[in-house]
């Protein structure tokens, strides 16, 4: 039997890697923020879980980055032409790799931000007569608009995820943003007006036959119920 070719499958998937960065830019990218990474968690002296913790998250989103080409690479030579669900594949693959990249980036930065500073973090937090702060109410509500804004949509029947679907995610920001000014201020104008530009803003999706009202009052009910459960509710 002839030998068995060790170095062979090597050569081969390292020609893998070095294709995908000369043709891919987002791969491209994703290497140059690695070495900044490496070279920012040795500036910061960081401990080896951590390293290894970051050397794992980043691993996962050069892999991802990689499979998201093969899928677009076998797409292209299934189906060259236009097809639906050949965008779904791209789609799909696209969104693992966003997924991973978001996932990274929430990582490194608690990495960055330390043990200690999110214990004091987690203290005031808890503390009875101590409310959370308003920027971490605000990105609290924005990111969970976000979430069920995405969900709304998927669920919906029509529209992406950037236009149309079921909630519309400009009434919610814009309903949610209104109700924080209504409790943040003693000013009756600046509320009202804050709520005005709300109606403006559904409005506008409206007369574009963007969204229906069903789906502007829904977007608009969860700006305000997240308004009110974190700034109506919790302590100040």
């Amino acid at each position: 039997m002839p030998g068995r070719d060790v170095v062979g499958p090597f050569r081969v998937a390292f020609e893998g890697i070095v294709h995908t960065f000369r043709t891919q830019r987002h791969m491209r990218i994703h290497l140059y923020v690695t070495l900044i990474t490496v070279l920012g968690a040795l500036i910061l002296n960081l401990r080896l879980r951590e390293i290894l913790v970051l050397m794992f998250i980043i691993t996962f989103v050069l892999v991802a980055e990689m499979f998201n080409s093969a899928i677009e690479a076998t797409v292209d030579l299934v189906s060259p032409n236009y097809h639906p669900l050949a965008k779904f594949a791209k789609d799909i693959s696209a969104g693992a790799v966003l997924i991973t990249t978001i996932m990274a980036i929430i990582v490194g930065s608690m990495i960055a931000i330390g043990e200690d500073q999110w214990e004091r973090i987690r203290i005031s937090l808890t503390a009875e007569n101590i409310g959370a702060p308003v920027w971490f109410r605000i990105l609290t509500g924005g990111f969970i608009v976000l979430v069920v804004v995405i969900i709304g949509k998927g669920l919906g029947k029509h529209g992406q995820i950037h236009q149309g679907g079921l909630v519309s995610g400009h009434a919610a920001y814009g309903f949610f943003l209104a109700t924080c000014v209504f409790f943040l201020t003693d000013n009756v104008t600046v509320s009202a007006v804050a709520i005005l530009l709300a109606a403006m803003v559904a409005q506008s999706r409206w007369e574009a036959k963007i969204h229906s009202v069903f789906e502007l009052t829904l977007g608009a009910t969860v700006g305000v119920i997240l308004g009110l459960l974190l700034f109506g509710i919790t302590p100040k």
